[in-house]
């Protein structure tokens, strides 16, 4: 009777009140759950039905969800930590979101982007200044991924592997090394590290001495975008960017490898994340003495990156590298036969501290600032070389009747076929005004602080608004010659656009900026882009069509030396106003560029071939070209002979073997193609090749030279540009033909990867004017079709021998081009490296 008494109290009162306190408990602990949600599409925006979104902490299963038919999700968790997400459908590959910190009271956002299971598309940043899928862009955009650069000690050879690109590289291991994007010059393309600027003042930046050391990807834009990214942004656009820990411990990498040329690798990595922090470190170290005398050259490279997420809607994350190396330039050996007794050396520090929030689901906003520090040095202890006359070159200083140092007389032969015997001045003796030993050290300064806020307003639209500011301090420093030059300057950019669709089938972008900059005052910048899928991704043999089409413009700052070096300047300094007048020579301004472009892409059966092809047209106006030592004195009419030679002899001595102005224009035309490719899960394979038409429009050397007293250098009756490209002809060391093919296999224990890079011959030209033993031009050659053309083959692979030890290996330059770099400069033949990868624990920074 007294258990029946009391069933029948807790029925009628104790019940109740038990689950009313059960339903309050929940809802209690439901509020305190983390939320992650979002909604999974495809490239183009179309929801994804049935797709698995599983959360993973601490490499366990959390909680997972199914998406909706309008392709959203939920997931509710009352832990806290460090959480990524694995999300899988049918006919998609399996993606895998960077980690994040969620606490019990963060709601999180996450936009998840399925790719074909075939064929890769990238989320891109560079094209609309937010992460988007490839396929709602109209811009020419490429990734290089871990596995592209995992193996590599510089991005020289990388750089060559897509579309549109060419790579100029002075030299060996180490030398300085220029991109060219579409035809553009090699200044105009603006590199990013974290999204920090890392160029020079003007655009220059040398990929020669960039380790792929913390490098997790290189995001390349091919155009114009100075209406994100502000000037200097004018051919194209280099983003890489810096991996971060992810394991829930310290996990620790160390690898060393040795090859021939006494080359030698080492590097140490250190990654982790715990709670709200996560942090990388790394530092290697690479040496080589390369295959030519007095070419040693080695780099030291350290990085870093922490972040700290104070709750899941905010991340701080501050960024570091530090790069030192110092090489040997042996300068053009093919020219001289004797290596010039030359270093160059850099100190690069790159810094960069970022807020980002998501104030509410649609609205972010991010805050950065950045800081460059790069010091460029060439020293030089005595003048190699042998003299001519013999025993004159100790004259009196400065008396410019002396003797100078000339390489051995040698056969130079051009891949057009044209040579010219004889030796070559190598340097300048102290009777003709060269100060022994001496050093140039270049600066440049930056600290800048960018904003940019971008709101969802509707799922079809996006608004972005951005602010840019830097204050850029350079220098250039020759204390045996007296110069010491510095400039400092204040820039703004102002960005406003929008980027969204129409029913996931018409993307569009719309951007334009304002740029004030203290050199060449006020700019704006367009950009405009349409994308349209005329067929949707679908299963069959035409499984995906889209069509494409930009317009941009972009603007570069003029660099440092450019400024210092202006003809327009030297001219007034010197009694040439009537020169200026007469010939229109202004004070330096900004270069300018104008593209259009427009193309499109299929895919072919469910998508497991993917071509693309674009017709771009390009016009550079106002750009810089030089004018060359030897012509200087003769637009200085009021000279006698005597005092002009006197004047080219100090030129040259002070390393100004040109002066600068704003008087070349061409037009870059052209179409890049690309297939790629996936078999199975493991194999990727890409190719793609490019047309470039290039011609110069009008150049101060066709133009202007043979009116002042009536002199053009000529190759038996054939005009030739000694340093820069003559009106008709086309840009130097730009290639009409370029190609690339890659295969990678990435499988559980074993990947390989294969790359090939081909380009045709180019324009160039051996800079030898006015340096035969005459002080002629009998060593110059027609700049058409001078350079060689090559086929670069690379070989790397790894081999997991242990689940903490694997093997690698990497060959490069497999058939041993002698030309792949431009004429004079012999190429490192086939080189190797092979090593051990000593790892514990797992996925360490990448």
């Amino acid at each position: 009777m007294l258990v029946s008494s009391v069933l029948r109290t807790l029925s009628s009162r104790t019940l109740p009140h038990l689950f009313a306190a059960f339903l309050i408990s929940l809802a209690s602990t439901l509020c305190l759950a983390a939320s992650i949600r979002g909604a999974v599409t495809d490239i183009t925006g179309a929801k994804v039905t049935g797709a698995n979104v599983v959360l993973i902490g601490n490499g366990k299963v959390v909680a997972s969800a199914v998406s909706t038919a309008d392709g959203s999700f939920q997931i509710l968790t009352g832990a806290e930590g460090r959480f990524f997400l694995v999300v899988s459908a049918k006919s998609f590959r399996q993606l895998q979101t960077p980690d994040f910190y969620a606490g019990r009271l963060d709601s999180i956002e996450r936009k998840l982007v399925l790719e074909p299971e075939w064929v890769r598309e990238s989320i891109v940043v560079t094209a609309t200044g937010t992460p988007t899928p490839q396929s709602q862009t109209s811009a020419a955009t490429s990734v290089l991924g871990p596995l592209d650069l995992a193996l590599r000690t510089d991005l020289a050879g990388p750089l060559r592997l897509m579309p549109g690109t060419a790579v100029a590289q002075d030299g060996q291991l180490g030398a300085q090394s220029s991109l060219f994007v579409r035809g553009g010059d090699s200044d105009s393309n603006k590199v990013l590290l974290d999204g920090i600027s890392v160029g020079d003042m003007g655009g220059r930046f040398d990929f020669g001495p960039l380790s792929t050391t913390a490098v997790e990807s290189a995001e390349i834009y091919r155009g114009p975008n100075s209406s994100l990214f502000g000037a200097d942004a004018a051919s194209g656009v280099v983003s890489l960017t810096t991996p971060h820990g992810t394991t829930s411990f310290p996990s620790i990498m160390f690898q060393g490898d040795a090859g021939n040329f006494h080359t030698s690798r080492e590097e140490l990595e250190v990654a982790g994340a715990h709670n709200k922090l996560d942090y990388l470190g790394a530092f290697s170290w690479l040496q080589s003495a390369n295959s030519l005398p007095m070419d040693e050259y080695h780099l030291a490279t350290s990085a870093a990156n922490i972040g700290w997420q104070p709750s899941g809607s905010t991340q701080i994350r501050a960024t570091l590298r530090y790069g030192v190396d110092a090489t040997g330039v042996p300068n053009q050996w093919d020219f001289y036969q004797i290596p010039d007794d030359r270093k160059e050396g850099d100190q690069d520090l790159y810094g960069g501290g970022t807020v980002d929030n998501q104030t509410t689901p649609g609205f972010h906003n991010r805050f950065q600032y950045g800081l460059t520090r790069k010091r460029e040095q060439s020293q030089q202890w005595y003048p190699a070389g042998i003299c001519i006359p013999v025993g004159s070159c100790d004259g009196a200083p400065n008396s410019y009747t002396g003797g100078n140092f000339y390489g051995l007389p040698i056969l130079i032969q051009g891949a057009n076929g044209f040579s010219a015997v004889g030796p070559a001045l190598l340097n300048y003796s102290a009777a003709n005004g060269s100060v022994y030993p001496n050093r140039l050290d270049l600066i440049s300064n930056r600290d800048q602080f960018n904003y940019q806020g971008d709101l969802q307003l509707t799922p079809h639209l996006l608004l972005l608004a951005a602010f840019h500011y830097a204050n850029e301090r350079a220098a250039e420093r020759e204390p045996v010659y007296f110069i010491d030059e510095s400039l400092s300057v204040s820039n703004y950019d102002y960005v406003f656009g929008a980027h969204g669709d129409f029913k996931n089938r018409l993307f569009y972008t719309l951007r334009g900026s304002v740029q004030h900059y203290q050199i060449f005052g006020n700019n704006f910048s367009p950009n405009a882009g349409l994308s349209f899928f005329a067929l949707r991704p679908r299963p069959g043999i035409f499984s995906g069509t889209k069509l494409n089409f930009s317009f941009a413009q972009g603007v570069r700052e003029p660099a440092l030396t450019e400024e210092f070096g202006s003809l327009y300047k030297f001219l007034l300094l010197n009694g040439g106003q009537a020169t200026i007048q007469q010939l229109g020579i202004s004070p330096i301004q900004a270069p300018t560029t104008r593209t259009w472009e427009g193309g499109g892409e299929q895919a072919f059966w469910g998508e497991r071939i993917v071509f693309r092809a674009c017709y771009f047209h390009n016009e550079f106006g106002r750009a810089i070209e030089s004018v060359g030592a030897g012509l200087v004195p003769e637009l200085l009419p009021n000279l006698t002979s005597q005092q002009q030679q006197a004047l080219e002899s100090v030129l040259q001595s002070e390393s100004a073997y040109s002066l600068d102005l704003n008087s070349l224009a061409f037009r870059a035309q052209g179409i890049e193609s690309t297939v790629e490719s996936g078999i199975g899960k493991n194999i990727f394979l890409r190719g793609g090749y490019t047309y470039l038409d290039s011609v110069v429009q009008r150049s101060f050397s066709s133009d202007n030279a043979a009116l002042i007293g009536g002199y053009a250098p000529t190759f038996n009756g054939i005009p030739v540009g000694i340093y820069s490209p003559l009106t008709g002809a086309r840009p130097f060391r730009r290639p009409p033909h370029t190609g690339f093919f890659t295969a990678s296999y990435a499988g559980k224990k074993i990947t390989g990867v294969f790359t090939s890079a081909f380009a045709s011959r180019s324009d160039d030209s051996t800079f030898l004017g006015y340096e035969d033993i005459n002080q002629g031009n009998s060593l110059v050659l027609p700049n058409r079709n001078l350079d060689y053309g090559f086929a670069k083959l690379d070989l790397g692979g790894s081999y997991q021998l242990l689940t903490w030890l694997s093997i690698y290996a990497q060959g490069e330059n497999l058939l041993s081009q002698q030309h792949i770099a431009p004429i004079g400069y012999p190429s490192l033949p086939m080189n190797f490296r092979a090593g051990l990868r000593i790892q514990w624990g797992v996925g360490s920074g990448r």
